[in-house]
This record gives structure tokens, C-alpha cells and sequence, in this order.
């Protein structure tokens, strides 16, 4: 018997602006689809950690990160393609408003670039409360904007009733340009707990079966699903072959809890391919190290929520100090760094010593210290490769070094996306390197190889 080939189909989720609900519908679409038995394949388009991992809860499967900084065109083809080889059905979600991107003259970095890189057609949200016959106008600017995005319909979200629905959809009607799946009604259950990076992540599970049955419940009773799949049109599968993992040479200790949660699934992926088996741990609740590995990822999340629990967990604090002064290759971004350095400051003033890797202290702040792309260049040969070696990455962080050594070796010279004098960031120590920005590997995979190379030295070395 012969098995019919998948037919996959795609569509980028976008709002009119940000706020409009983007992700709860998102996640609507992914929880009623997915039960409705097909494989459905999730994006999020931006350097975001939180929707994917939100995303990964509702769809079954891993959401990846797509960026029109960070990452080059041919980069985010090759991570959409990869991904969606066994899919049926690919859900990107935007960021900020449709059009929305670096400047006010181009596309460059916006959802709507990164849906016509994409060949996706475009589903929009519009806020309606407060609104009538003027989403038809709001619409239509959106539909007429640039005529070579596809726009395959709208979906109203916040809606006051039944009767405001069919007044939106008699104004669209009249417009005739653009097709209505449908709305969501006013829900306050719907709203997703937040904190100051963002929405509360999925390893707190705020967005539990109840939760996921109940929004995919709405989008049922209330959208065109049927009808919006139809919509859209097939899609050609990219010629990308599944990648070819090496038998694993080194073994590459992972943070990974609820205090340690920001990765990029595509980072560990690149680590895989040059050869890193990858050992989750908890430096919550974990007393040492996975056993065998030569080396350590500690990635973001919320290390200042969890300050009292992990400086009291002083076995493990005390084992990645004594791994990293005997040259234990360490890497370590933004949370990691905090749990690198002597001690955090948190906002009632206490203090919380953590592993003293790094001879500093770190305080946080009520305001953002830091937000923006990053382009970084080594200073150094090191972890993650010969001077020059340039990555492109994001900071976001609501904490600050206090009073580091001048002498202590940086580690990046860093440039913000728009440009302006490089500034020094990060510090290199032994075989240690640490800074506030989440480097993505796919804006240059080097990176990845060098480190995995580094924690081969060292297991040959032992």
C-alpha cells in the first residue's frame, strides 16, 4: 500500500500592533489544531524565549526561533525547512505590529519581511474593542500596504458579543478585500501571568492542560479553522536533509530548571552536530555536575528569583568553582553569568553568594538595565573562537555589575544593532567566558564548534 505524501501548509500569525493578543491566539491555533491530529510545526519570529516555550506546550513539539537580525535569510530558510520535514501544518508567530521592524522606512526585521522570506500567508489580529466599521478601514490599510505580502484573512479578538462580530463582519464584507475566520470573545481567563522579562515561562507551567483545553475550546466554537486551513495554500517542502549528528565526542553539562530556561533550541542542536552529547541538570536541586562532562552551558532565565535556593545548594556551587579553576571549558549567558559571579544584590538588599567564578558582584535593578540587538567581536582567542570572530545576539536584563576589576581580561567588544562605538562586555577567566548577550550559534555556527572543541581539549587532556 502506498502512503499519500503530507501536504504542508504555513501561515504567520501577526497583530495590527503589539498587545493585540497575539500569542494567546497563537497558542489557540496550535492546541485546536494539534488535537484535531495533525503535526503542527511552531515559530516565533524574534530573539523571544518565553512563546516558544509556551508554544512547545500546546503544539507537542520544540518551537524555533526565526530573526531577520540576528540570523540571515538563508539561515532562517534553512531552520523553517528543517523543521517542518515532518509537519503538516507551520504556525509562525510575529512580533510587534505586522509592518513593525528596525526603522520606520523599511521592512527589515519585521514580521511581514520574515513572511514573505517565508512564502507564508499572513492570518491578522485586530484588537476590536472600542471598534466597528473602523476595523474595515484598519484592515484594508493592512490588506493594501504592500502588495506583495499575502494576506489570507483576519481574526477579531476581544470581542464584546455576537452582535459586534457580525457588525465586523458586514464592514469587511462591504470592503470586500479580506476574509473574517472569525473572533474570540472578551475572556479574563485567557490572560497569561507576567513578571519583568516577559510572560511567566512554561517551565512555571501557567498554561496547564485546563488552560490549553479551554483556549482550544474557544478557538473551536468561535473560528473558521476548516475553512482558514483551506485558505491556505501548499506549501514546497525545502530540500533539507535531517542533520547528521556525529557519535558524540564530548559531553556538555546543560542548566536546565526553572531558574535556568533560556535556550535557543537551534544552539544545542549545533553543539550536537559538531559532537556534544547534551547532560541536562538542575542547579536547584541537582548536588553535582552530570558525571563525565567536559564542559558547561549555563544559560538565562530568572536566577534572581531562585537566588536564596541556589546559593544554599553550596555542594554544586562549590563543585562548578573548583571544575572551573581546573580548567573546566564554562559558558555562560546573562543568568549564568549572575550565577558565576561572587554574589547577587536582589531588590530588598540582601545578598545571596553564589559560585565566586568571576570576582564580581551583580545587583538588580527595579528598571531595564539593558535591551537591544548585539553584534559582538572577541577580544581574545578563546572558548569560542580565534580574535575577530564576530555572532550576532540579544540582551535584556534588569541587573548590572557592580564595580568590576579593571584588570580582569573582557570579553567581547560589543555594537547595538543601529551602530555607535563599540563598547567592552563580558569577561574571560582560565577557560570561562560569560556576558549578558544570548548569542544565536546560527548567526555563526563556529562559535558552537569552537566550544565543543574546547571541551574535546580538555577530556584529552585529563
Amino acid at each position: 500500500m502506498t502512503t499519500r505524501p503530507r501536504i504542508l501548509r504555513g501561515l504567520v500569525v501577526a497583530g495590527a500592533q503589539s498587545g493585540v493578543g497575539k500569542t494567546t491566539l497563537t497558542l489557540g491555533l496550535l492546541a485546536a489544531w494539534q488535537r484535531r491530529g495533525l503535526t503542527v510545526q511552531p515559530f516565533k519570529v524574534g530573539p523571544d524565549f518565553i512563546d516558544p516555550g509556551h508554544h512547545g506546550r500546546a503544539a507537542g513539539r520544540a518551537s524555533h526561533n526565526l530573526d531577520g537580525w540576528m540570523l540571515s535569510q538563508e539561515e532562517n530558510l534553512r531552520i523553517f525547512h528543517q523543521h517542518t520535514r515532518t509537519a503538516d501544518l507551520a504556525v509562525v508567530e510575529g512580533v510587534m505590529g505586522l509592518f513593525d521592524g528596525f526603522d520606520g522606512t523599511s521592512e527589515a526585521g519585521s514580521t511581514a519581511q520574515m513572511a514573505k522570506w517565508l512564502d507564508l500567508p499572513v492570518l491578522l489580529i485586530v484588537d476590536a474593542r472600542a471598534m466597528a466599521r473602523s476595523a474595515a478601514a484598519l484592515v484594508h490599510g493592512f490588506a493594501t500596504f504592500d502588495p506583495e505580502l499575502a494576506l489570507a484573512g483576519v481574526i477579531f479578538n476581544r470581542l464584546g458579543s455576537a452582535t459586534h462580530l457580525d457588525y465586523l463582519r458586514q464592514a469587511l464584507a462591504a470592503a470586500g478585500e479580506v476574509r473574517c475566520f472569525g473572533g474570540l470573545p472578551r475572556d479574563p481567563a485567557l490572560a497569561i501571568p507576567e513578571r519583568h522579562l516577559g510572560l511567566v515561562t512554561t517551565e512555571d507551567n501557567p498554561l496547564g492542560p485546563a488552560y490549553l483545553e479551554h483556549l482550544a475550546d474557544l478557538v473551536e466554537r468561535h473560528l473558521d479553522l476548516e475553512g482558514l486551513l483551506t485558505a491556505l495554500p501548499p506549501l514546497t517542502r525545502g530540500e533539507i536533509a535531517a542533520p547528521v549528528r556525529p557519535a558524540p565526542r564530548v559531553r556538555l553539562a546543560v542548566a536546565q530548571d526553572r531558574a535556568f530556561c533560556f535556550y535557543y533550541p537551534d544552539n544545542l542542536e549545533w553543539l550536537a552536530r559538531f559532537g556534544a552529547e547534551i547532560a541536562f541538570f538542575s542547579p536547584l536541586e541537582d548536588r553535582d555536575l552530570p558525571e563525565g562532562v567536559h564542559g558547561l552551558y549555563l544559560g538565562g532565565g530568572y536566577p534572581e528569583l531562585f537566588a536564596r535556593q541556589l546559593s544554599a545548594n553550596q555542594t554544586l556551587l562549590r563543585t562548578v568553582r573548583e571544575r572551573a579553576a581546573a580548567g573546566l571549558p564554562i559558558y555562560a549567558e546573562c543568568g549564568g553569568l549572575m550565577y558565576l559571579c561572587r554574589e547577587i544584590h536582589d531588590l530588598e538588599g540582601e545578598r545571596h553568594a553564589l559560585a565566586g567564578v568571576l570576582p564580581l558582584g551583580v545587583r538588580m535593578l527595579p528598571r531595564l538595565k539593558a535591551l537591544g540587538y548585539r553584534e559582538v567581536t572577541l577580544m581574545a582567542d578563546g572558548l569560542l573562537g580565534p580574535v575577530g570572530t564576530r555572532a550576532r545576539g540579544h540582551e535584556f536584563h534588569y541587573s548590572e555589575i557592580i564595580s568590576p576589576p579593571e584588570q580582569l581580561p573582557r570579553l567581547y567588544q560589543l555594537t547595538a544593532r543601529r551602530g555607535g562605538e563599540p563598547v567592552l562586555e563580558g569577561y574571560a577567566v582560565n577557560q570561562v567566558s560569560a556576558s549578558y548577550v544570548h548569542l544565536h550559534f546560527g548567526s555563526n555556527p563556529e562559535v558552537a564548534r569552537h566550544f565543543v572543541a574546547y571541551c574535546q581539549k580538555f577530556m584529552e587532556t585529563r
